[in-house]
């Protein structure tokens, strides 16, 4: 899963209606008896998101092994579903739906899970002796639930981290990784190196706009929690969500201001390319998820680089070790009617190990329970390890899902953009997000 910021805001901002979604038709229900526990061959499709060769290949295999043990059951997998194609057909419902179905946003279970297009897995997990607080880790299962209503399963993960170039900072004297914002900051300008109105080398790309800096990951550093306990939105009254904003609009002005650096990250390729500014070294700290070990293994770099968990706050500095997560997400379609099938699908992909492990080997993903991160088969060497402990890690945290999808997230983006640019008062601002973000969900519901 290449999970970048753009990518999930492209798809937050084409799940914006979820009004439509949650008041759509879901077909015909069932009670999912299609005897296949009985033995009765049953057919199910199964739509994903996956569209490279290697990540195809890999969940076929894990589909046969399924089909080997349950040669009752057969499986049509159907790659490369967006979305809107999958939210279209559940909300259609009828012969030509899914039974079993995926999605790369996780901010979409709140819709499912409301609209009542993905069933309620509580029923089966509990039939299959599956307790999902002993099965996942705390932030996997907070993202694939809403509400109460356990509608999906984890199945595999992104963790967030920091990737350093060890070259550079052991040219400027820098001994390890920092561990907190202000060893951060002492390093990130260390590092820096101005020539002309630009830079030479930047120790760190602050900007909202910038691969992988958003305000949600950045907030995973902080333990935000966005709503109260009514639902309500807090980012106006959270203290950590104003402390964030303030230290990385700080941080800005440190490392040469807005403009200055807005100049500069016009000049950065592609983000998953040789490009890459920190495959370039044009930044020499980088905050991004585990794939990026892959990246650098498919376009070698000229220096020695590692990974480490993203600094903390420093008065959270025992929580050293956190990251955001997110992850793709799976369940088992609320108008199927082979839901008994598609549920022993969805189980297997989501909770045996050894399927678990040998997926997130082929794709360089992060797998998606406790058991499959305490693995001896799961290929994690020094760096991708780090990835492994931060998603182990009991303080990590994800976005909880909402109502109207990520739409708060965007409302949190705009803002940033706005207040990184010196156009936006914090406290003025933060509580009209906070208005516009509980506004737009009365609105969904």
């Amino acid at each position: 899963m290449r999970r970048t910021t753009r990518r999930i805001l492209a798809a937050l901002t084409a799940c914006a209606s979820a009004a439509l979604f949650v008041t759509a038709c879901t077909g015909q229900s069932s009670d999912g008896g299609d005897g296949s526990d009985q033995g009765k061959e049953v057919s199910i499709t199964f739509w994903h998101g996956w569209s490279q060769d290697h990540e195809v290949k890999a969940i076929n295999d894990n589909i046969a092994a399924f089909e080997q043990l349950h040669p009752n059951i057969h499986v049509k997998a159907v790659a490369n579903i967006a979305d809107d194609k999958l939210e279209q057909a559940l909300r259609a419902g009828g012969r030509d739906a899914p039974d079993a179905v995926s999605s790369f946003t996780t901010d979409s279970v709140g819709k499912f899970c409301s609209a009542n297009v993905w069933a309620d897995l509580d029923p089966f997990l509990k039939k299959s002796g599956i307790d999902p607080a002993a099965t996942f880790p705390r932030a996997m299962l907070e993202y694939s639930r809403f509400q109460g209503n356990q509608c999906a399963l984890p199945l595999l993960s992104d963790s967030y981290g920091l990737y350093y170039n060890k070259t550079a900072f052991a040219a400027a004297g820098i001994a390890s990784p920092p561990k907190t914002f202000s060893e951060f900051e002492a390093a990130a300008l260390k590092l820096t190196i101005a020539e002309g109105d630009g830079y030479k080398q930047l120790g760190f790309m602050p900007n909202y706009h910038g691969y992988e800096t958003s305000p949600t990951h950045y907030l995973g550093q902080y333990g935000a929690t966005y709503f109260d306990a009514n639902g309500k939105s807090n980012v106006a009254t959270d203290p950590k969500v104003a402390a964030m904003f303030s230290w990385q609009k700080d941080l800005i002005g440190k490392l040469g201001g807005y403009d200055k650096l807005e100049r500069y990250r016009t000049t950065f390729g592609e983000e998953f390319s040789a490009k890459n500014p920190f495959h370039t070294g044009q930044v020499t700290m980088s905050l991004d998820g585990e794939w990026r070990t892959a990246s650098l293994a498919e376009f070698p770099v000229g220096f020695e680089w590692a990974t480490a968990p993203f600094p903390v706050p420093d008065d959270q500095a025992e929580t050293y070790g956190r990251g955001y997560q997110t992850g793709t997400i799976i369940g088992v379609a609320k108008s199927s009617q082979k839901q008994t099938a598609a549920w022993e699908l969805v189980k297997y992909l989501a909770t045996n190990t050894d399927a678990l492990v040998s997926f997130a080997n082929a794709i360089h993903n992060v797998p998606s329970t406790n058991e499959a991160l305490n693995s001896p088969k799961l290929t994690a060497d020094p760096n991708f390890k780090t990835f492994i402990d931060i998603a182990k890690n009991p303080n990590s945290s994800t976005t909880p899902a909402s109502i109207n999808g990520g739409a708060y997230q965007l409302s949190l983006n705009n803002f940033g953009y706005g207040y990184e640019a010196g156009k936006v008062d914090l406290a003025a601002g933060l509580a009209a997000t906070a208005k516009e973000i509980d506004e737009a969900i009365d609105q969904a519901k």
